[in-house]
């Protein structure tokens, strides 16, 4: 008989496509050393009951409580980790006052390796206690942060994709937080890449260096271009921003004449490992780029109503073949909650098709079919992100990751208006995307190991 480290016994909710939620009600999920789900059965197979008999008394079987659901972790692919320090900070100021007056100065502080230990000790722990086991993060231009990020990371067990931010400009960004020089941003980028990789060769869950130029404005033409090189040279992920609103959408059209998207793929930038966040902005043309280089949308729901003067057509992009998930924007969004943001998501679509302006006729107000369920919300915190980061990760499914939180419904401080004990399990699903708390999230999972509990 195979030893598997971990046998669960309970009822799963997870994605296999965007529409549909998948209830797996009294399964077995037995879980291997390397912290993947090597088998899934259910009660209607044969071997169901002799398996349950079997295993139940061991001392690695978990049977679930009363009340008590596995959903996968989510995957958040957005966050600002320095900002972390500023959440809830400024939100009524326009994004280029924002980052100039508060976001610039904080990040600047990131050179005191003291004080980056500090927040970024919390906002890990902070996001593994919100159910997110993977997330694709920012830091900022200091290498040596940025390697720290990655170590904590890999010691509190969460899956960490790091980057060290790249911003030479001399004539876009203040003397007191850039990069020396082009050449110097290079060098720390190639360097911070070896370090992470060298790291990860211990790490059960993974953690992965990322190339991450700030944005187009935040760049010089020659450190793009030095990028999109080490990016192929290591095989890395990408990440950066992407026709966000108005201005850098603009500014982007005006120095290289042409769109965010194209100026993008051109420096090497686009590709089935990168992730760019908002776009907003993005044309048709744009959106088939996209989908044809295999690049991923990072959807912001939040962070978008403060900043990026629009609502994101996601129907529209996902409809042309684009992989999009969720992200939180740590600080623009000012929540470390991807349950937040799932019905942000649901929120904005609905504001999009129905149109805001009653100055406008019904018919003329919004954009046709553009509301997403939150079943389809669940889909990008979860499934969807894992595709966009090309990871076995955000199902709940033999050969992915044992990523998971286990959701209890009846938790003395947060517990769930469930009253019914027959109440349909779809009905209790949407009930916990929509009112679960932290309190609710009684343990998180990452790669078959649990690192989180209350």
């Amino acid at each position: 008989m195979i030893n598997y480290t971990y046998i669960f016994h309970g009822t799963a909710f997870t994605s296999y496509s965007p529409e549909k939620v998948n209830i797996l009600k009294n399964h077995l999920f037995f879980v291997n050393a390397e912290g993947l789900i090597e088998k899934i059965v259910s009660p209607e197979e044969e071997d169901y009951a002799s398996l349950l008999t079997a295993h139940k008394e061991d001392a690695n079987f978990r049977q679930l409580d009363e009340g008590q659901y596995f959903l996968p972790g989510f995957v958040d692919l957005h966050v600002h980790a320095p900002q972390w320090a500023q959440s809830g900070t400024a939100l009524d100021l326009p994004l280029y006052d924002w980052l100039h007056t508060y976001t610039f100065p904080l990040e600047a502080k990131y050179a005191d390796l003291s004080f980056a230990e500090s927040v970024y000790e919390d906002l890990v722990s902070t996001l593994l206690a919100n159910g997110t086991t993977t997330v694709l993060y920012f830091a900022t231009v200091h290498k040596e942060a940025s390697l720290l990020l990655a170590e904590i990371c890999a010691k509190k067990g969460q899956r960490g994709l790091v980057g060290k931010v790249v911003m030479d400009d001399p004539e876009q960004n203040p003397l007191y937080y850039r990069d020396a020089d082009t050449e110097t941003a290079l060098k720390d980028t190639e360097e911070f890449i070896l370090a992470v990789q060298e790291l990860a060769k211990d790490v059960k869950q993974g953690v992965y260096p990322v190339v991450t130029p700030r944005f187009i404005p935040s760049c010089s033409d020659e450190a793009l271009k030095g990028l999109g090189d080490l990016a192929a040279k290591y095989d890395t992920h990408i990440q950066s921003h992407c026709s966000e609103s108005d201005w850098a959408h603009q500014y982007v059209k005006d120095r290289l004449q042409k769109n965010d998207a194209f100026a993008l793929n051109d420096f090497g930038l686009l590709g089935e490992k990168s992730v760019m966040a908002h776009c907003n902005f993005l044309d048709d043309n744009d959106a088939a780029l996209f989908a044809s280089t295999g690049t991923a949308i990072s959807h912001c729901p939040l962070s978008n109503a403060y900043f990026a003067n629009s609502v994101l057509p996601l129907k529209r992009f996902q409809a042309m073949g684009i992989d999009i998930g969720l992200g939180t924007d740590i600080s623009a969004g000012a929540t470390p909650s991807i349950y937040d943001n799932a019905k942000q998501a649901v929120v904005s679509s609905r504001m999009l098709e129905d149109g805001v302006s009653t100055a406008l006729s019904a018919e003329e107000r919004g954009v046709p079919d553009s509301r997403i369920s939150i079943h389809e919300a669940f889909y990008l915190a979860t499934a969807g992100g894992g595709e966009s980061l090309s990871l076995p990760i955000g199902k709940i499914a033999e050969n992915y990751s044992w990523d998971v939180q286990i959701i209890d419904t009846k938790a003395p401080a947060a517990k769930l208006p469930i009253f019914n004990s027959e109440e349909e399990l779809d009905d209790i699903f949407q009930k916990i995307l929509y009112l679960v708390r932290p309190e609710n999230i009684k343990e998180v999972w990452v790669q078959g190991e649990k690192v989180h509990s209350r």
